[in-house]
């Protein structure tokens, strides 16, 4: 084994869901029989905020049998200038849209509305509702840390159904343009998404409302390269595990 093939072995045995792990997964999958398929649910503030963070993981998940499901929390209403809420709405709910057919996966839409965002108990018993009646095995969602507010409410509002429904399904935080949205990201997981990231490119240029083509020339790109270079492959997304600790978390 060289260097390089050390390096990359040296990553992926940190990382839970790294490129060996859902080669794992996929395996598994493979000879499962009769089991119980399972379900990852992607969670994101707006419509392209789980395409872009997690969108080459959601086709590997997919392809290792699991149901994927793009879960958005708002309609992007704020998103479109000139455009009103429900225009907005409805042009950005299309673009989803799209973009889940070319990931193969289940939209969700839940009732918040982008730019004003709530924090309060109606809205945590919204979401805890929303993901036990899908009963996934794996959650992602925005890491809590960042410049966007509605990512920090969509991030606290999964947090803390995880925590009522005592834990049940692992959380995973994915990166949105670090270092202007996401803030302080330090994995702990990776995920090789080289052999699927231009389909992933496809679902994000869906959202064509965004400017979505240089954005993701001048910001996505560069952070697949780099998580990439940090896993040894020519692209990765990367993500922090959130492991319950009974002695920490209460």
């Amino acid at each position: 084994m060289d260097r390089r093939q050390m390096l990359k072995v040296a990553g992926a045995a940190v990382a839970g869901v790294s490129a060996f792990g859902l080669q794992a997964i996929a395996n598994d999958a493979q000879g499962a029989g009769n089991s119980p398929r399972k379900k990852a649910l992607i969670i994101g503030a707006h419509p392209d905020d789980p395409e872009t963070g997690c969108g080459g993981t959601m086709i590997l998940l997919r392809r290792a049998g699991y149901e994927v499901v793009s879960v958005y929390m708002t309609k992007g209403e704020g998103g479109i200038v000139g455009k009103s809420h429900d225009e907005a709405a409805a042009i950005r709910t299309q673009e989803a849209k799209r973009a889940c057919e070319v990931l193969q996966v289940r939209p969700v839409f839940m009732t918040q509305i982008d730019g004003v965002s709530e924090i309060n108990k109606a809205r945590y018993v919204e979401m805890r509702e929303l993901i036990a009646k899908e009963s996934p095995d794996i959650v992602f969602t925005h890491w809590p840390i960042d410049s966007h507010p509605d990512h920090r409410v969509c991030s606290l509002l999964v947090y803390d159904a995880w925590r009522r429904l005592d834990y049940n399904f692992e959380l995973y935080y994915f990166e949105v343009m670090s270092g202007t949205q996401t803030q302080l990201f330090q994995p702990t997981d990776y995920v090789d998404i080289s052999d699927v990231a231009e389909q992933k490119r496809r679902a994000c240029y869906c959202h064509e409302s965004q400017n979505m083509a240089p954005l993701y020339e001048d910001w996505h790109i560069p952070m697949e390269k780099f998580r990439g270079l940090e896993l040894r492959c020519p692209a990765a997304e990367a993500f922090i595990h959130l492991r319950r600790d009974k002695n920490y978390i209460f």
